[in-house]
């Protein structure tokens, strides 16, 4: 596929998919302020819905994730579709402009899962294996961990990183209870770090209702705190 038909249908997946996801119930909907380096760099905006009766029953996660480092200016738009309840990733695409700008589909196709990939370098197609519980968390996207939520302690989900190409097995720590500050406000969270063999590292607080308050990536100097539940 040339880059101007991947592109046509990259536009026309685009279209349809947050059509259907708007018909839903909102579960979860927000934004999160991104600090990279101790800085402050951009935001994330998200919505989080469940659409669908039967067979057609789903979770839709769409966001914007705008971050400037420097003169440049970065926007990543994810559109996730998953599996009730656990939210196991049944499609996949996302578009980014700016640095590194790209557009990306993942789809399952038997016991694995398809990417195309189409950047200025070209188009490339990517193979990763499919298991019962994959979770899509994609790099800099703070709302996907409210697919981590239910995990257990000591529970091991995996994962597909898209944009980089990565598939990777992440391991729940226990659950503790802790105050966490979000601006002026001390709330209770739910603090559980999600590690890998590879030290890949990341810590989410999620609130009672299993929404995400906060995620740290040690490795990336990465924090996402949530500012709309903030008064």
């Amino acid at each position: 596929m040339n880059n101007r038909a991947f592109t046509l249908a990259a536009l026309l997946t685009t279209c349809a998919a947050p059509t259907l996801a708007a018909q839903g119930i909102v579960v979860d909907q927000g934004q999160f302020a991104i600090r990279i380096g101790g800085r402050s760099v951009g935001t994330e905006d998200f919505v989080i819905r469940r659409a669908g009766l039967g067979r057609d029953d789903a979770i839709f996660a769409n966001g914007v994730v705008t971050v400037t480092t420097g003169e440049a200016t970065q926007e990543v738009r994810p559109l996730l579709r998953t599996a009730p309840p656990g939210g196991t990733v049944a499609s996949y695409q996302v578009r980014v402009t700016g640095p590194d700008a790209m557009d990306v589909r993942l789809t399952r196709s038997g016991r694995r899962y398809v990417a195309t990939i189409g950047s200025k370098a070209g188009n490339e197609d990517r193979e990763f294996q499919a298991h019962a519980d994959t979770r899509v968390l994609e790099l800099g996207v703070a709302h996907h961990y409210y697919f981590l939520r239910n995990v257990r302690d000591g529970g091991v989900v995996h994962v597909l990183e898209p944009r980089s190409r990565r598939q990777l097995t992440l391991t729940a720590g226990a659950r503790s209870e802790e105050e966490l500050r979000l601006g002026p406000n001390v709330v209770s969270a739910r603090r559980v770090e999600y590690s890998s063999d590879r030290e890949d590292h990341r810590t989410v607080w999620f609130d009672r209702q299993g929404r995400v308050l906060r995620v740290e990536i040690p490795s990336l100097d990465y924090v996402a705190d949530r500012t709309d539940l903030v008064g």
